[in-house]
């Protein structure tokens, strides 16, 4: 079916609201296909500790990001919790069925709350033959989480937990858009994998370096350049990659 006699026939089924697309994957995208994808999706609310899907569960919808966020975490037998990737408006959540995989190896858990734009997966599927320019944009920013599943366990098994903290404050603070964090130690030695401890120490060195501001789960960031000086190189690597795999290659 020719995208424009898609685009007729979904917009013939029932008026959808307009919503600016915010998300980084959807700029630039051809009128024809913005319009295709518009048709389908609709604008959510995510809410803040709202699963979107368990480990094994199937993927019913798919979300891109547009001031919310997500993470993307890994849950083990014992019941410890790593977070591996993060999706904001620089990506989406429901990647792998670009790979015909309908299960989802993680949980995704709202740690933003904001705005996202989802879409039933089934539609989703059938709409990506009829949008290669989506499509080749989406299969770059699996190739980009790939990459960021991998350095996060390279990270996290060789880098200390205070340029570990620092990275995910950043990785945090570009999705949320904002220097104001609340985030309580329990929940960051969760995301982390470390002792709450840990997160302690490492947060009070932070502190005593009047890179952040923390009480009670409030978190500031105070000075961010010197914060990206104290995270680890894969911050920087991140964010990188990114721009040199989709950024570059509109």
């Amino acid at each position: 079916m020719p995208l424009a006699k898609y685009v007729d026939a979904g917009a013939a089924m029932a008026p959808r609201p307009v919503f600016p697309a915010a998300n980084q994957l959807l700029r630039e995208l051809p009128s024809n296909e913005h319009a295709a994808f518009m048709a389908d999706c609709e604008p959510v609310t995510l809410m803040f500790g709202e699963v979107l899907v368990e480990p094994g569960g199937f993927i019913e919808q798919v979300y891109f990001p547009v001031d919310g966020f997500i993470s993307l975490i890994v849950s083990l037998d014992g019941g410890d919790r790593l977070e591996v990737a993060m999706a904001g408006r620089e990506g989406m959540m429901g990647v792998s069925l670009l790979l015909g995989v309908e299960e989802s190896p993680l949980c995704a858990l709202v740690q933003g709350a904001g705005m996202a734009l989802r879409m039933d997966a089934t539609r989703f599927q059938r709409l990506l033959p009829y949008c290669p320019v989506l499509q080749q944009r989406l299969q770059r920013y699996l190739y980009v989480l790939m990459n960021q599943l991998a350095r996060t366990a390279a990270c996290t098994h060789f880098h200390q937990v205070e340029a570990r903290l620092a990275r995910w404050l950043l990785m945090t603070q570009d999705r949320a858009g904002s220097n104001r964090l609340q985030l309580t130690h329990e929940f960051l030695a969760a995301m982390l994998g470390v002792r709450r401890a840990g997160i302690t120490q490492a947060a009070t060195v932070l502190q005593k370096r009047a890179l952040i501001s923390y009480h009670r789960g409030n978190i500031i960031v105070l000075d961010r350049p010197g914060l990206i000086e104290v995270s680890c190189s894969c911050y920087f690597a991140d964010c990188s990659l990114y721009s040199q795999v989709l950024d570059d290659h509109r």
